[in-house]
């Protein structure tokens, strides 16, 4: 796929002449989990067997790259430009930001885009809930259950659970991850059509209706004050800019976990929103080829009325 202009349109060839193949990985023994001992190459090997299923929710969307070129015991950033750096399967989008002109952001395509960044010490993949080429037209909801610290998983499941209801009752469905922190993502993909504002302004509205039917479980607001002891339904995520960790990232966290797409009958029977992590690659490959998880996030389906 070619880079793309402002408005998603092509912006000229990159990549031109790319060799089909697996990136290169240099230092492969670096540490990059250190609790666990497991290493770039460890990492770089996740990607590359895990692509098949993550690149349906990845690909060529913009993405932000948490990087750790040192591992977890080094500093660790977000980068969403492009300078041109990370390698030939990596291409850029020309994105409007609200100051100043249009800026390069990272989208990709392929497994060995995705390993281009693992090379520059990428571990997490966050995406838009837009494509590249649609740049206007957001396609996918998120609402993010992230639990005050005094509270279990059964009860974010419960609660994870309860919103699949009022969605269904709204016409839509949804489909469930865990995030490999404490939460859940909800997420809720829609046919292109709507804008930004329609799409943020269904998730805020739904968001709060929830929190004022149910106030001692449920909150709409980033406030930590208003948060002790309730669920944040966290619909900032639906907004132009904003991104999400794309479905089967690994997290640069101890243990490294995964966020990992599950059906909405095993949920209820899980213990934690980490309950995966990078060393379950197969079993994550098999269950994704599962009947149950065939299809997850996919639906054809449009953005009703609030």
């Amino acid at each position: 796929m070619t880079n793309r202009t402002a408005d998603g349109v092509p912006a000229g060839p990159s990549g031109e002449g790319n060799a089909p193949g697996a990136a290169s990985i240099s230092h492969r023994e670096r540490v990059v989990f250190p609790e666990t001992g497991q290493t770039k190459g460890d990492l770089a090997e996740y990607y590359a067997r895990i692509a098949p299923l993550m690149l349906p929710h990845l690909s060529e969307r913009p993405a932000s790259l948490l990087r750790c070129p040192q591992g977890l015991a080094g500093k660790c950033f977000f980068q969403k430009h492009d300078n041109g750096s990370f390698g030939q399967h990596v291409h850029h989008v020309l994105i409007r930001e609200k100051a100043g002109g249009p800026k390069p952001y990272i989208y990709l395509d392929s497994g060995e885009g995705v390993l281009d960044c693992v090379q520059m010490g990428a571990i997490e993949f966050h995406v838009w809930a837009c494509r590249a080429d649609r740049l206007e037209q957001p396609d996918r909801l998120i609402f993010d259950l992230d639990p005050d610290d005094g509270l279990n998983f059964a009860e974010v499941a419960r609660a994870a659970a309860h919103l699949r209801r009022c969605l269904d009752d709204k016409g839509l469905v949804s489909f469930p991850m865990l995030t490999g922190g404490k939460g859940v993502h909800v997420v809720v993909p829609l046919r292109k059509g709507h804008g930004w504002d329609a799409h943020r302004d269904f998730a805020r509205g739904f968001a709060e209706a929830l929190s004022r039917a149910e106030p001692d479980r449920f909150v709409a607001t980033m406030a930590k004050a208003r948060r002790k002891g309730k669920i944040f339904i966290d619909w900032l995520r639906n907004q132009r800019g904003a991104t999400a960790v794309a479905p089967y990232s690994v997290r640069a966290r101890t243990g490294a976990p995964v966020a990992a797409p599950v059906a909405w009958a095993e949920l209820a029977g899980l213990s934690a929103a980490n309950s995966y992590s990078m060393s379950d690659v197969q079993g994550l490959i098999e269950r994704g080829q599962n009947l149950g998880l065939q299809g997850w996030g996919m639906a054809d389906q449009a953005l009703p009325d609030l």
